[in-house]
Formats: structure tokens, sequence, C-alpha cells
């Protein structure tokens, strides 16, 4: 028997599988994240957060020096993701929890590059520095809705992309388990996050995401931060703003500073642990 030992957590309802790896032992094929994150089959989550020291990954050894800690995230469907926000405020939270490292401020590595994260000793939200976001340019590109109409996406880069699109009613994104059409294909080659967002007060949106690789998720952090940029552009926001975006499992605070970095703040929660045996998941080609 195979067992593989794991945590489960979950930032606003965006939930993660976590699998210690300090020294990178560990080599999960895409078809194996996927069954862990089966939630019927498996453990069930919006994706795997592997916890592995930045010297012992070739794709992080790099930011060794900066970061002791890499987050090797992987979404639903197994496949590599640049970055996942409400993973980082997880991930920090286990460090701290597992003794990895000390309440307050310190860095973890992502593929998106070093992220600074701020963990209150006493349980409470955690912060994380998103960087700086960056407008590719948003000329042409459209979502189509379920009725068929379009509108208008901007085009947000959080280290990974996000088609953000304002409407009416949240319920106009439909069924979101299924990528919307983006369109011109050729402005994500990789896929895209899209974001639905409505207005609730100033200051103040809700929104709904498809993930790409995961499907309609409880929360985005990136996806809230993106959110938020386009709100700010839109509203012609002076800097520093902050913005409160409502996501289906719960609040994120988000501000973007005069200098263009972007914070974070949200809950991160551990919630579980055990053993998995590897070799009773079903694996699906």
């Amino acid at each position: 028997m195979s067992t593989l030992r794991f945590l489960k957590g979950h930032g606003t309802e965006n939930d993660f599988v976590i699998v210690p790896d300090a020294d990178g032992a560990l080599d999960l094929s895409a078809a194996q994240v996927a069954a862990l994150c089966d939630r019927r089959a498996g453990i069930g989550a919006d994706g795997v957060l592997r916890v592995v020291r930045s010297a012992k990954d070739p794709a992080a050894a790099h930011m060794a020096a900066e970061a002791e800690w890499f987050m090797d995230y992987r979404n639903a469907d197994g496949s590599i993701a640049e970055m996942c926000g409400n993973g980082t405020r997880v991930f920090a939270r286990y460090l701290v929890a597992a003794g990895e490292a000390a309440p307050g401020t310190f860095k973890i590595a992502t593929r998106g590059g070093i992220k600074t994260m701020q963990v209150p000793a006493d349980g409470g939200d955690v912060t994380v520095d998103m960087g700086v976001a960056k407008l590719p340019g948003s000329d042409g590109i459209e979502v189509t809705l379920p009725d068929g109409t379009t509108r208008p996406a901007v085009n947000v880069n959080m280290g990974n992309p996000h088609a953000v699109v304002f409407v009416d009613d949240l319920d106009e994104a439909g069924n979101l388990f299924t990528a919307p059409p983006v369109a011109p294909a050729a402005a994500y080659p990789e896929g895209v996050n899209v974001e639905f967002v409505v207005d609730r007060a100033p200051g103040h949106v809700a929104m709904r995401v498809h993930e790409r690789g995961s499907g309609e998720t409880r929360s985005c952090g990136t996806g809230a931060c993106a959110v938020m940029v386009a709100t700010a552009r839109r509203d012609g926001a002076a800097l520093p703003a902050t913005y409160t975006v409502d996501v289906p499992g719960g609040r994120l605070v988000i501000t973007e500073h005069a200098d263009g970095r972007i914070e974070m703040t949200g809950p991160a929660r551990i919630v579980a642990e055990g053993e998995v045996d590897l070799g009773e998941l079903t694996l699906r080609s």
C-alpha cells in the first residue's frame, strides 16, 4: 500500500489538498492530482498544494535564496498553474501551523514569483503581497454569455491570466463548470480564468469565477485581485484604493497601493489531516 500524508485547507472555501514534501521526493502525476481532487472518489479539492523546499525543486531553485519554501500548485485537473492567491494564504498558514515558519512576515516562492506573506499569530486573516498587476490590453476581447450575447472583457494578468466581465446580474454567467467562450483565442493561448462582476456599493463588488482547469470555484484570490484592478480602472479610482470583493465562499479585501503593489487579505483555514492510499484512487486518462 502506498500512503500519502495530506492536510485539507481552504481560503474563502477555495479548497486544497496540502501535500508536505520538504525534500522533493514525490512525483505526483497529473492523473494522481486529479484523483486526489475528485469530490466523489478522492479527497476533493480545487487544487493541490505541494509543500517543498525551494532548493529541492528545479522550478524554484533559483528563488531559494529569498524563499525557503515553494508552493507547487496544481489545478484540479492535474495541470500546472502559475499562481493561486487563496492557495498562498493556505500554504502560509500551513507553514506556521507546522512550525516551518514563524508567525509574522515571510516569503514563499511560486511559479508567479516571490510572494510576501503576513500571518498573524492569533489565527486571524492572512495578507499576501500579490505584486503588480499587468494590463496587456483588452481591445477586441469578448466573452460569450449563455444567452448568446457577448460582453467586453478586461485583460488582467496577476501572474496568471484573467478576463474580467462586468454584468448586471451574476446569474447571467450561467453554468461556470464549463469554460465560457472567450475570443479571440489567441489572446489567451494557455487558457484563461473568467470573472463575472456586479456592483454592490461604492468600493464593493461581487463576483463568480470559472477557474481554468478547475471549473467554477467558491473563490479565486488572483481573480479577486484582477477584479479589483479592472473595477478601479473603470471607476477612475485614485491610488491607494481598497475594494471589498464578495465571492460565493466569503469576502476578500484588496488594496492597490500607490506604487502598484496589490495586497489581498482574507481567511485561511486548515481543517483536516490524514493519509490516503494512492493505490485506491481511480485514475482517469
